[in-house]
């Protein structure tokens, strides 16, 4: 998979948290009556808390909160509603789970990034068993799985985790470039030169997954990028990408005012463009606000 090139970072400090402009949403969509999505934001941080002194100057002592990681994920859930929505959020609570368990590889990191990428596989197949033991629970044969598509800042690095074909986009120097890979059959042939790109578009491998969590096979692939104020993150499930072309995607990252006015112009268009699955999308970028 090809990294998208870097551009400079204009802002060496890491933004704080009211310097996050980021938001979230899932909708049914026009054809379905249940929501098979989710989605989740969250942050890690440390904090001192002082039980008891008798220093005068008390706040003097660096008592705010630290953030020491952001991430994001979104899950679409595949076997039925009941099966496709359990598995997705099943899928978000194992992960942070396992993510806000793991917060000494904040410390431990070396600089390669590698505990990072330790944590973020281990989350995946921690979900992954996770699905696949519930589905032998509940006994009724049924396929439970889901894409899993995890960003997680620690900056000025970020990190993608990619199981299926959810997405996630960069929009930098006005460029919108899908980062991660679907992992699909139809894309495995695309890649193997059996079809050509109209060919695994129209193909009814094109939603048929090779690698999910909770299913025969599971293949989390982890990227490292460097992040700068000027990009643009979006995570999306492929209600989205089913309707609305890059092109427009690009056009709503260019002109956003907000995440929040963003998602919802995405999920706008999704539905005028016929809303046939459900709906999950995430943006966030950094404002400076000084």
């Amino acid at each position: 998979m090809r990294t998208p090139d870097v551009a400079p970072i204009t802002v060496q400090q890491k933004p704080r948290d009211d310097e996050i402009d980021v938001y979230g949403l899932s909708h049914t969509g026009l054809v379905r009556s249940g929501n098979e999505d989710h989605f989740l934001l969250a942050s890690i941080h440390k904090r001192v808390q002082v039980l008891q002194t008798n220093l005068a100057e008390i706040e003097r002592l660096p008592l705010e909160d630290e953030r020491l990681a952001f991430f994001a994920m979104v899950a679409d859930g595949v076997g039925g509603a009941d099966a496709g929505e359990q598995a997705s959020a099943i899928t978000l609570e194992v992960a942070t789970h396992y993510m806000a368990r793991s917060t000494d590889c904040y410390y431990r990191d070396d600089g390669t990034g590698e505990q990072f990428i330790n944590v973020l596989q281990d989350a995946a197949m921690k979900s992954h068993e996770a699905v696949q033991r519930m589905a032998r629970e509940n006994g009724d044969g049924r396929t439970m799985a889901t894409t899993l598509t995890l960003w997680m800042g620690v900056w000025p690095w970020f990190y993608l985790l990619q199981v299926g074909d959810s997405r996630y986009y960069l929009f930098r120097d006005d460029r919108l470039t899908q980062v991660t890979r679907d992992q699909t059959i139809a894309q495995d042939l695309l890649d193997q030169g059996v079809f050509t790109r109209a060919m695994a578009e129209r193909s009814q491998f094109s939603n048929v997954l090779s690698s999910s969590i909770g299913g025969d096979s599971a293949v989390p692939v982890v990227t490292r990028i460097r992040n700068d104020w000027m990009s643009v993150h979006l995570l999306c499930t492929d209600g989205l990408t089913k309707h609305v072309s890059d092109e427009q995607i690009a056009h709503r990252l260019r002109h956003m005012t907000s995440a929040r006015s963003c998602c919802e112009q995405l999920l706008q268009d999704a539905l005028d463009g016929g809303g046939t699955d459900n709906v999950t999308v995430v943006v966030g970028r950094s404002v400076p606000r000084r």
